[in-house]
């Protein structure tokens, strides 16, 4: 029995932050060994809006707005785990200068330094050293985009070995792995308890990581589009095109999540196989922490209650 469902999630500080049909749920195993559940209602910006519903337009307001969630919860999860010191003079700046509105300006500066880490590394670096191949000898622009493309891939594969060699980052791909599992058990329709949980495997066709694969594979089928003239013309479409190619891979990641048909695992499978690097097996305390998130997320708790 296979339960279609579009709950999604993403590992936090020792927790997991799931969104459902009932909202967003965060629950974090706090340091007394508690879990601790934050609950808010959420309508995704994609259906308060029949402009920003539309194929590929839903794909990159979904991405700005996971990230913006990403970012909260992340934050949230840290709160538990701070020690109590003096804020420093930037913080101390900004709640004076902002005062209530701190939080959103310290969520927005983020975001931009995110989105600007990740398009210099994985965009920007990656044509500059493709470019390095025209020079000895490569004349096609298909051949070039490809090469960038497998430069862009290769950076993103290192970046996540190296950062999964991190103890604190292990922990969180095991929380990953957990939500995953979680999620896996529920679909089947068996009872959410983490010895049944435990049973299922830890790569899921929907997770995030099989998002920013096809995202580079994407990119190198549209950048293709667009030839290979003068560096600056190529970063600039690099970053003008990214809501399209998030928008395209959006729509291809929520099909083969729906789908079971052979194109659809084919597709499926390197993100599959890369998601033996960014999860881990959890143990039965985390996927407990994933299994109480999944339950206030799609409102099974408040039935139970």
């Amino acid at each position: 029995m296979w339960k279609i469902t579009s709950v999604g999630g993403q590992a936090v500080i020792e927790g997991v932050m799931m969104r459902g049909l009932h909202g967003i749920a965060t629950a974090v195993r706090k340091p007394d060994g508690e879990i601790e559940v934050d609950t808010k209602e959420s309508v995704p910006f994609n259906k308060r809006n029949k402009f920003l519903s539309l194929p590929v337009i839903r794909g990159f307001v979904a991405l700005i707005e996971s990230l913006i969630i990403g970012i909260k919860t992340l934050n949230y999860s840290a709160s538990f785990f701070e020690e109590d010191e003096e804020p420093d003079k930037f913080d101390s700046w900004l709640n004076a200068t902002f005062k209530d509105k701190s939080d959103s300006i310290l969520l927005g500066i983020t975001l931009c330094i995110s989105l600007s880490v990740a398009i210099v590394l994985f965009f920007i670096f990656p044509t500059f050293f493709a470019n390095v191949f025209k020079k000895v000898g490569v004349k096609s622009s298909i051949g070039l985009n490809v090469i960038e493309g497998i430069i862009r891939v290769c950076i993103f594969l290192i970046y996540i070995y190296l950062i999964g060699k991190m103890s604190d980052i292990n922990r969180l791909f095991q929380y990953h792995g957990a939500e995953h599992k979680t999620i896996f058990c529920y679909e089947n329709e068996v009872e959410l308890t983490p010895e049944n949980a435990k049973k299922f495997g830890r790569l899921h066709p929907r997770c995030g990581t099989n998002f920013l694969f096809l995202v580079m594979i994407v990119s190198i089928i549209v950048f293709s589009l667009t030839g290979w003239n003068n560096i600056w013309n190529r970063i600039f479409y690099r970053i003008i095109l990214l809501p399209i190619i998030s928008g395209l891979t959006y729509e291809l990641i929520k099909w083969m999540g729906m789908s079971n048909s052979i194109l659809s695992k084919v597709l499926s499978y390197p993100g599959l196989m890369l998601q033996k690097l960014t999860t881990r097996e959890p143990d039965y305390s985390q996927l407990e922490v994933a299994i109480m998130a999944l339950k206030y997320a799609e409102g099974i708790e408040k039935d139970e209650i």
